[in-house]
This record gives C-alpha cells, sequence and structure tokens, in this order.
C-alpha cells in the first residue's frame, strides 16, 4: 500500500505531526556518489516560505539511516528520514467531529474506524511528499544523461502567477494550478504496452501526490477535438523525430526519443480560511466550520519539484527493467 516500483523500489512513512516522515528506497546500485547535502537543493524547492504557502517551517534536514557508507551507496536498502519538529496538533482537535470539507478527514475516520493519526492530515499529509523528493534525487543519479524540468504554468486560472496569489491572500481563500512538466534526452523504447506503459506508470506516481485531480500527455484533452492528420506527429529523420509533439513523446505506451511532456492539475487546497459549511459528527447537524492551523493558500507554489522526483522514480524503474531484460 505504501510501495511501488519493480526494480527500484520505494517504501513512504510516518504521518504529519508524528516523529518524523522518510523513504526506504531498495533496488538502488552500489558505488553511487550521494552525501546527505546533495539532496537540499531539492529539498529547499519543495519548502514553504514563498508568499502564499503554510507558515509551517521545518529544517528539512535528511538523516541517512542505512545504505549509504562513506559518501556511497552500498547496494543495501537506503532509509532516510526527515525529523517533525514545527508542530501544533491542537490546531486538528476540531476535525474528529467536523472532518474539512474536500479532505481525506472523513473518508480515513471511516476506513480506518477512527484510529487514524488525524492530525495534520497523518499519514496522507502533503508532508509526505518530502519522501518523494528524496527519492526522486537518488533517482535522477541513475539516469543523468536527461533532464527532468517542472514549473508551474498556471495558478488559479491565470498565468500570472503572482497577481494570482495576490488575490488569493486578498480573498482570503485558496487556488488550484497547472503544472507542466518535460523530460529531454530520453532514449526510445521505454515502457511497454498497455498495464506498464510511460503513461501509466507515470500517471500512478503523479496521483500518489495529494491534490492532483488530472493529467494529459501531449496534446491531451484538446486531442479529441482534432482530426487524425491534424493530431498526427510527422517523423522527419532517422532517429524518430517528429515535427509536431502533439504525443507527448509517446508511441503505444513506449517513449519515442522526442521530449515527454505532460501537464498537471493541482485542485485548491481543502483547508481554506474561508468559512464553510459541514457535518459535526457530535452535534448531528450542519454547521460553519473555520479551518485552523498552518496551511498553503497556493499549494502548487511547491508541486513542481515533486513532479520532477515522481516522474524521476517512474523513469528510473524503467531503465533498470530495460536493463535487467538486456534490451
Amino acid at each position: 500500500m505504501n510501495s511501488f516500483g519493480n526494480i527500484f523500489r520505494i517504501n513512504i512513512f510516518g504521518e504529519s505531526h508524528g516523529k518524523w516522515v522518510g523513504v526506504t528506497i531498495d533496488g538502488c546500485p552500489a558505488g553511487i556518489d550521494l552525501e546527505e547535502r546533495d539532496l537540499l537543493p531539492d529539498l529547499e524547492r519543495r519548502k514553504a516560505g514563498a508568499t502564499g504557502t503554510t507558515l509551517r517551517k521545518e529544517d528539512d534536514m535528511p538523516i541517512f539511516v542505512s545504505g549509504v557508507f562513506n559518501n556511497k551507496t552500498t547496494g543495501a536498502p537506503i532509509t532516510i528520514v526527515f525529523e517533525n519538529n514545527n508542530i501544533r496538533s491542537s490546531d486538528y482537535d476540531a476535525i474528529k467531529a467536523t472532518p474539512r470539507p474536500g479532505h481525506s478527514d472523513f473518508v480515513l475516520h471511516k476506513k480506518f474506524n477512527g484510529f487514524n493519526d488525524s492530525r495534520g492530515g497523518g499519514h496522507s499529509s502533503g508532508r509526505l511528499t518530502l519522501a518523494l523528493v528524496a527519492a526522486g534525487y537518488i533517482a535522477k543519479k541513475l539516469h543523468p544523461e536527461i533532464s527532468i524540468e517542472a514549473k508551474l504554468a498556471e495558478a488559479g486560472g491565470d498565468t500570472d502567477i503572482s497577481a494570482a496569489i495576490n488575490q488569493a491572500i486578498e480573498n482570503q481563500d485558496s487556488i488550484g494550478g497547472i503544472i507542466s512538466c518535460c523530460v529531454k534526452g530520453l532514449p526510445v523504447g521505454l515502457g511497454e504496452p498497455f498495464f506498464n506503459s510511460i503513461e501509466s506508470v507515470i500517471s500512478h506516481l503523479v496521483f500518489s501526490i495529494p491534490a492532483i485531480k488530472g493529467i494529459e500527455f501531449g496534446s491531451g484533452f484538446s486531442a479529441a477535438g482534432m482530426k487524425g492528420s491534424e493530431h498526427n506527429d510527422p517523423f522527419i529523420n532517422e532517429k524518430g523525430s517528429t515535427k509536431t509533439n502533439n504525443a507527448g513523446g509517446i508511441n503505444g505506451g513506449i517513449s519515442n526519443g522526442n521530449e515527454l511532456y505532460f501537464r498537471v492539475a493541482v485542485k485548491p487546497a481543502s483547508s481554506t480560511p474561508r468559512e464553510q459549511m459541514t457535518w459535526n459528527n457530535t452535534t448531528h447537524t450542519v454547521e460553519s466550520y473555520t479551518v485552523k492551523g498552518r496551511h498553503d493558500l497556493c499549494i502548487a507554489l511547491r508541486v513542481p519539484v515533486v513532479v520532477e522526483a515522481v516522474t524521476a522514480i517512474a523513469l528510473a524503474d524503467f531503465f533498470m527493467i530495460d536493463k535487467a531484460s538486456g534490451s
């Protein structure tokens, strides 16, 4: 339930207000240069602090527990943990009685019979994307010849990100966003038809990021309104380069050597400062409710590096599968 991958496998653990969150990475080859400080630039990009993000600030310092010796990977499972220090669990006392609209509070309580850790979203919190970013950094080291870049293309329906954030602050209501991601340098042939297509595996991991509600590759949903002659990407040389890239670098679930391109929709954070109505499990009535605590007005600001990370994880596994099969 908390693991993913075939050869390059990750397992995430921890809760938002627990002692720590972390990740165990299995299948990483031995002899790769790796120091704790190497992870800091990517971890910094995920941190709060920018206008429109939560006031909860953690050090997010990685601690290598296993799998690294003398700054080299050993071939054994790599476990990395991050301490949670800046927590205010009392902010979440009310959600047992009044689950936040749009959040997982209600379903988690039902699914786990009330035994789930409700503080800050517990194990379902965006806090655990820290573990994904750590694993993603290591995954990137397995295929340094390719580049992965994700960025926030629009927020709240506006390509002027700053203006959208300022409007959200003025309205005191959360907003979503669109993340675009491109991968350059992929060879032809990664992925499998049907169940292990490039799209299905990347999508699976992308949807493990809290607040993701949609993904499209290449021309995506707009392809439904195009003719075949418009959507097809003409090949222009023996390498398979194409004149257009409506397919997003993928044909039949397999990389075609062109730029892999997709976009991700991030919903507005459920924990909006705006007063809302919700069911009260204690009084058995619908009543007004205002979320307490420290939350992001635009969580999408912190998502690009997480999208890069899960993409790197998916591709690392594909590369290792190809290597194992001798293809």
